[in-house]
């Protein structure tokens, strides 16, 4: 998978909302060249919740563990949710994994290198092996983040 395929993938489910900074834009240079996903009927950025995925081309301060500064080197990062944590990888967010992980290995869903224990998932170079799972856990990501949206409208309609 390209980094093209997967974004192609997630903008064609209902009500996503793809960032994706440039300089000028006003966005933190570190993010840019990388990309966000949302759930956002109205299209507005949202201002109280995080994506639900995310596709970063760099290693960030304190996250080098996946080795993004080899040339074509991608992650795809997804907030699945915690039963598909453990569906994936058999254990649950914030039990410890494997000593032997590689967080820099292509085409292996891991637990993210630092956000793991909040229940994401990450993929670097999703490929064959991946590439049927890494779509099956943005659609996941993508139902839990319309989910938490439509209980946040339904709490402030109750307010009012």
């Amino acid at each position: 998978m390209t980094i093209d395929d997967i974004i192609d993938f997630v903008e064609g489910l209902d009500d996503v909302l793809t960032l994706r900074p440039v300089p000028g834009d006003g966005s933190p240079e570190i993010s840019w060249g990388d990309t966000f996903f949302y759930y956002s009927p109205d299209g507005v950025v949202p201002t109280t919740t995080q994506p639900f995925a995310t596709i970063v081309t760099k290693n960030y301060p304190g996250d080098e563990d996946s080795r993004l500064d080899r040339a074509g080197a991608f992650r795809v990062n997804i907030h699945a949710g915690k039963e598909a944590f453990l569906a994936t990888l058999g254990r649950a967010p914030r039990e410890p994994g494997p000593a032997h992980t590689d967080a820099g290995a292509s085409d292996t869903v891991i637990a993210h290198p630092v956000y793991g224990s909040a229940a994401w998932l990450a993929i670097v170079n999703p490929g064959p092996r991946t590439g049927r799972l890494t779509r099956e856990l943005l659609c996941t990501a993508h139902a839990l983040a319309r989910s938490r949206y439509e209980r946040r409208a339904d709490a402030v309609r109750r307010q009012n």
